[in-house]
């Protein structure tokens, strides 16, 4: 990490210093609007802004406690313990740790040798950090987003991202807090740009990632929607199945109610997703692009893909060029 913002994140905060001076708890007037666990959005986050970043507090005991807004801690050094919704997650340097608004988080006393910085951002920036992603549809990036939003179904707590060793992840992360940290120009664009190129290079290490706080469903449909997104042409649930070890009908229904949606569902999704890719960008016919995405029954793909966008491919594909 930049060695200049490492320093000024090492400083003693007036806050640590009260804390080394004596004081054995949180000022919870710092974080908490009125009584009760909250830590509020009001609180932390000027007039105005959806993004801040500040330094986590060291030496000092976070008793258990939710937000109201979405909080992203990326460690600089060293390492932090955290129980989100009692279960342990340590956080290593050049981790990232995505909480959602449903997380109940306690952290164990920092040593001075651990910075880490809290992203605290409101929902709604991710909405327009999604359209600066572009118009794709991405059902990885629909469910990621759910997670931290709090829009599935149960309470997903947490993203563990263990992404120490992606230098482009590591360079997006320090653009953020410098850009956030320094009174810079056109700061609120910037930082709703790199959001959208950090989400992007997250969703390419899904692989990387753990969603927690009794979270075993979602870690199952993580799966799934990967098994999906590289096997739309020709995967089947029953091979999945097998390959998870678990029963065919058990995965089917939880699929539903995770997802809203079936399996078949899903499927039918990413491959007419696909089929606008190769519409926008590419000169293949109509009918090859239908088998290219798994569908050999080109009155089929015809009529799904109108039901989906109301307009025929051609047509589609007419209206993009015009």
């Amino acid at each position: 990490m930049n060695v200049e913002i490492l320093e000024q994140l090492k400083r003693i905060t007036t806050e640590e210093q009260e804390i080394l001076d004596g004081r054995s708890e949180i000022d919870e007037k710092i974080y908490v609007e009125s009584e009760g666990n909250v830590f509020d959005s009001r609180k932390l986050l000027e007039h105005t802004k959806l993004i801040t970043v500040r330094p986590h507090t060291r030496f000092v005991h976070f008793p258990k406690h939710t937000h109201n807004y979405v909080e992203v801690i990326y460690m600089c050094s060293g390492a932090t313990t955290h129980y989100i919704n009692d279960e342990r997650v340590v956080l290593r340097q050049g981790e990232l740790l995505f909480l959602s608004q449903n997380a109940i988080q306690e952290i164990e006393p920092a040593r001075a040798e651990d910075i880490a910085v809290n992203f605290i951002i409101l929902p709604q920036f991710f909405d327009q950090t999604l359209r600066m992603i572009g118009e794709e549809e991405n059902i990885i990036r629909d469910f990621v987003i759910g997670c931290l939003k709090g829009e599935t179904a149960g309470k997903p707590g947490y993203l563990h991202f263990k992404v120490a060793d992606v230098l482009p992840i590591q360079n997006l992360v320090e653009n953020l807090i410098w850009t956030l940290m320094n009174n810079q120009q056109n700061k609120r664009s910037i930082n709703q740009i790199t959001m959208g190129l950090l989400f992007l290079q997250l969703l390419n290490h899904t692989d990387k990632a753990a969603i927690g706080s009794h979270a075993t469903e979602e870690d199952i449909v993580l799966t799934i929607l990967r098994y999906v997104e590289e096997n739309y042409r020709d995967g089947e649930l029953s091979q999945l199945a097998i390959s998870l070890h678990y029963d065919l009908y058990w995965l089917s229904r939880m699929i539903k109610k995770q997802t809203g949606k079936t399996y078949t569902e899903l499927v039918q999704t990413r491959r007419l997703q696909q089929a606008v890719y190769l519409l926008k960008n590419t000169d293949m016919s109509v009918a090859d692009i239908g088998n290219a995405v798994g569908y050999d029954n080109l009155s089929y793909f015809h009529r799904i893909f109108k039901e989906k966008y109301r307009v025929s491919p051609k047509h589609y594909r007419d209206e993009r060029v015009d």
